[in-house]
């Protein structure tokens, strides 16, 4: 009740009248399926720039290290690159479905927003310097190159934060008035937990891919890198991927505890447990090739890798029925609002047309005087334009209020010389009883000179 009433104080924005280029289930379907896409490899690209510094840290002791490490580095610009292109889907499908609440967002957050275009383009360069300079920055300038990799962490780290925050700060819209730039937005929501799980999503991702990257038959591990097996590697990256879905499902509750309740559904619920499940037994497939010999390991490869595309697909699917229903509410006023826009702006042009100039048809307050605009093209006081006079009205409802509520929702036709009423049911009952009011106010037979005067709001 408490979310409810804030969002009535909320300014509503009102919606486009542009039509969507495809149904909106069908919309959200295909944003699902373009964020997971895009999401993968934003997945690839993080855990790749992550793993590739601790890997070349942990090679200034053990070399085999620091040429995993350079090998990493090599998916990262590709994954990247990918990562960026495949993102231009689902941002715009999120901004077709949710139109004012994803600029309202971009707005809020400002700066930082706009600055995600410069810090790719850093992230970009820098990784490429990081990538190109590593067989010439050796020996004392090691520490030198490391550095420029950590620096190339922080620089992607920041970016999935902006992204994070900005899309957080779309559910929760109650919050735009008190919003002051990126920094106030981060209070909102659980921007950090999401932001923490999302990083033991991509170790995990990354760890998983990159074990059957080096560990696949075709790949040439022994001219790539020397001193290492296919079973030894493999390990290493399925005890990455081992460990990062245990801090997730760690993380997970976390998350989960801190969303505002008025989003979470009984199917939203079981989806949840789903998934949980699903990570469990995809623990028991890990651990169980984790103490498989160098022989046997990768053998359950494929299950793993089906499990885990079965929990992002849960995981998806769940943050987009959350998004849904949070924003119900919201929603339904933006399109209340719409349609009361829309009822104001024919009315206008209806008056102008006639020759009565625009009134009071754009106020915004809900007034009975304001509300009117939406009836004044066709009634007049004490003539005859496309429908009976108001004198003629109160006349019929003078003691009747609701016969006006009553006909205004559900208009007939009794009269053949006038052109049949379009329903104001949309209006609702508390708005079309000031305009009733209102209408026995004008049709009263004083009601003319005091009309000419300051009628009252009602």
């Amino acid at each position: 009740m408490n979310t409810l009433l804030s969002l009535i104080k909320t300014p509503v924005p009102r919606d486009l009248s542009l039509p969507l280029p495809l149904n909106p289930d069908d919309l959200a379907i295909i944003l699902v399926v373009l964020f997971l896409v895009h999401i993968f490899f934003v997945n690839l690209m993080m855990g790749g720039v992550i793993l590739s510094v601790i890997f070349e840290i942990v090679g200034k002791y053990r070399k085999e290290y620091d040429q995993l490490a350079y090998r990493i580095s090599e998916t990262v610009t590709a994954n990247k690159s990918l990562a960026v292109v495949l993102g231009v889907g689902p941002l715009l499908c999120i901004s077709l479905l949710y139109t004012m609440h994803f600029y309202a967002a971009n707005a809020l957050t400002g700066y930082a927003w706009i600055s995600v275009i410069p810090l790719v383009i850093i992230a970009f360069l820098v990784t490429y310097l990081h990538k190109y300079t590593w067989h010439k920055w050796t020996g004392p300038d090691k520490n030198r190159h490391i550095a420029l990799g950590v620096g190339a962490v922080f620089v992607f780290m920041g970016i999935p934060m902006i992204f994070l925050a900005n899309i957080n700060l779309m559910l929760f819209p109650d919050k735009w008035p008190e919003i002051q730039g990126f920094f106030s937005s981060l209070e909102v929501g659980n921007v950090f937990p999401r932001y923490f799980h999302f990083l033991m999503a991509s170790l995990a991702l990354t760890g998983l891919f990159l074990a059957g990257w080096f560990g696949r038959k075709k790949y040439a591990l022994e001219k790539n890198l020397p001193g290492c097996n296919r079973g030894s590697v493999r390990r290493i990256f399925y005890r990455i991927t081992f460990y990062a879905t245990i801090a997730q499902l760690a993380f997970g509750p976390l998350v989960f505890a801190t969303l505002p309740i008025g989003g979470v559904t009984t199917d939203l619920f079981i989806l949840i447990s789903l998934g949980v499940a699903v990570a469990l037994l995809l623990l028991a497939l890990l651990r169980l090739e984790i103490r498989s010999g160098d022989e046997h390991i990768g053998r359950h490869y494929a299950w793993i890798g089906l499990l885990f595309t079965v929990l992002v697909l849960v995981m998806g699917t769940g943050r987009h029925m959350y998004r849904e229903s949070s924003l119900m509410t919201h929603k339904a006023l933006i399109a209340d609002k719409t349609v009361r826009f829309k009822s104001v702006e024919a009315a206008t042009q209806m008056r102008l047309a006639a020759g009565l100039g625009t009134g009071d048809a754009l106020a915004s307050g809900p007034t009975g005087k304001s509300l009117f605009a939406n009836c004044a093209a066709c009634h007049a006081v004490d003539k005859v334009l496309a429908a009976p006079s108001l004198r003629e009205v109160y006349g019929i409802y003078k003691d009747n209020p609701q016969g006006i509520i009553a006909w205004a929702k559900e208009p007939g036709k009794k009269r053949p010389e006038f052109t049949p009423m379009p329903s104001f049911a949309h209006l609702g009952d508390e708005n079309l009883q000031m305009v009733a009011d209102y209408i026995l106010q004008l049709g009263a037979p004083a009601a003319e000179t005091e009309s000419s005067d300051t009628p009252a709001k009602l």
